[in-house]
C-alpha cells in the first residue's frame, strides 16, 4: 500500500515539475512580448494629448517605511495642474503629520486632508475614496498606495495612455525595494519573480488585463459613475481587482498590462525548473521592472516559494483578515467586520 502511494506522489511531482516549466515558459514568453509592445509603443508618434487635471486619491491608514519621500515624489511630478487629496478615517491618524510637512514644504501644491467620518462599507479604504470623490476638482481620478514612490514623468506617463478614447483604466507594474529584514527581501523578491510574472501571464492569456494593481489606478470620474462609484465595492476586499474588473466590463472599455523514478530524472526536472525560474527573474525582474536586487537575493527564492506554499496552505484554514489592526471576515469577496 505505501508503495502504490509513493509511485502515484512521484508522478504527482513529476507532473508538477513539468507544469511549472511550462508555466515559466509562459511567463518568459509574456514578457518579451510585453517588451515589444513597450518598444513599438515608444516609437509610435502619438499627438501631443490635451494634459487635463488630475486628482490623486491617496487614503491613509498608519505609517509606512520611508512614507514621506513616497509622498514626496508625488509633488514634483512635471505636470501642469493637479491636486492631492489624503483621507484617513481619524483625526488622529500618525500619517497626517507627514501631510502637514508636505505641505510645508510645498505651499504652492493644492494638498489637501480629510478627515472621513462616515463609514459607507467593511472596507474603510473604499469608505475614505467615496468620501474624497465628492471633493475632488477633476474629472481624471489616480488612485495609489500610500507607500508607491514615482519618477517625475509619472503623470504624464499614466494619463496620455488615459488619454487614448477606448481606455477605460491604466495601471502600473511595480517593484519592491527591500529593507534589511529577512521577510522584507522574500516579499520583494516574490514582487519580482511571481507576482508580476502572473500579472504579465494572465494579461497574455486573457488578451489584455481586466484587473487592476493598487500601484496605480487611473481613471475617469465619469466611468467611476457608471459603474456605481466607490460605495457599490465598498464591502469588498480586493478593492483594486473589484474596480478594474468592473470597469473592463464597460462594453468599449479596455485597461492599458520532487520525487521520480530515477536519480537522473530527477536532477533533470529540479535543474530545467530552476533554470526556467531564473529565466522568469531575469526577464521580468530585471529586463521588465528594472529590478536590481531580484538576481541578487536569486539564491532566496526557494526559501521564498516553500513560505509562500505554506502561507497559501494555511489560507484555507480561516477567513479571517487583519489589516492595519482591524480584523474582519471574508465570505464570498465581501468584508464583515468581525464580531459584528
Amino acid at each position: 500500500m505505501i508503495h502504490h502511494i509513493f509511485e502515484f506522489l512521484k508522478i504527482v511531482f513529476v507532473l508538477a515539475a513539468i507544469a511549472s516549466i511550462f508555466y515559466y515558459g509562459l511567463c518568459m514568453w509574456s514578457a518579451a512580448a510585453f517588451l515589444r509592445e513597450q518598444k513599438t509603443a515608444g516609437e509610435r508618434a502619438y499627438p501631443t494629448p490635451t494634459l487635463p487635471g488630475v486628482s490623486i486619491l491617496k487614503p491613509l491608514k498608519g505609517t509606512d517605511p520611508e512614507m514621506y519621500d513616497s509622498f514626496r515624489s508625488h509633488c514634483v511630478q512635471d505636470y501642469p495642474e493637479y491636486e492631492i487629496l489624503f483621507g484617513v478615517s481619524e483625526a488622529d491618524d500618525p500619517a497626517l503629520e507627514f501631510v502637514k510637512r508636505l505641505k510645508q514644504e510645498f505651499p504652492q501644491h493644492a494638498i489637501r486632508m480629510m478627515v472621513c467620518e462616515q463609514k459607507l462599507g467593511a472596507n474603510i479604504k473604499v469608505s475614505n475614496l467615496a468620501q474624497m470623490a465628492r471633493e475632488a476638482r477633476y474629472g481624471v481620478f489616480v488612485v495609489s498606495d500610500s507607500d508607491i514612490r514615482v519618477p517625475p514623468d509619472y503623470l504624464r506617463r499614466v494619463v496620455k495612455l488615459l488619454s487614448e478614447t477606448k481606455v477605460g483604466l491604466v495601471t502600473c507594474l511595480y517593484r519592491g525595494v527591500a529593507s534589511g529584514t529577512l521577510g522584507s527581501r522574500l516579499e520583494s523578491l516574490g514582487i519580482s519573480t511571481d507576482f508580476i510574472p502572473g500579472v504579465l501571464a494572465a494579461r497574455a492569456i486573457e488578451g489584455g488585463i481586466r484587473f487592476g494593481l493598487g500601484s496605480t489606478l487611473a481613471f475617469r470620474r465619469r466611468d467611476l459613475q457608471t459603474i456605481g462609484g466607490f460605495e457599490s465595492f465598498a464591502d469588498y476586499l480586493a478593492d483594486d481587482y473589484e474596480l478594474g474588473k468592473r470597469i473592463a466590463a464597460l462594453p468599449w472599455a479596455l485597461l492599458a498590462v520532487a520525487a521520480a523514478n530515477g536519480t537522473s530524472l530527477t536532477w533533470g526536472l529540479l535543474t530545467a525548473v530552476l533554470t526556467m525560474r531564473l529565466g522568469v527573474t531575469f526577464a521580468v525582474g530585471w529586463r521588465v521592472l528594472h529590478d536590481r536586487q531580484a538576481l541578487a537575493m536569486f539564491p532566496l527564492l526557494p526559501l521564498r516559494d516553500v513560505v509562500a506554499l505554506l502561507v497559501w496552505l494555511v489560507s484555507f484554514a480561516g477567513h479571517t483578515v487583519i489589516w492595519r489592526g482591524d480584523r474582519f471576515e471574508l465570505k464570498k469577496g465581501n468584508l464583515t467586520r468581525a464580531g459584528r
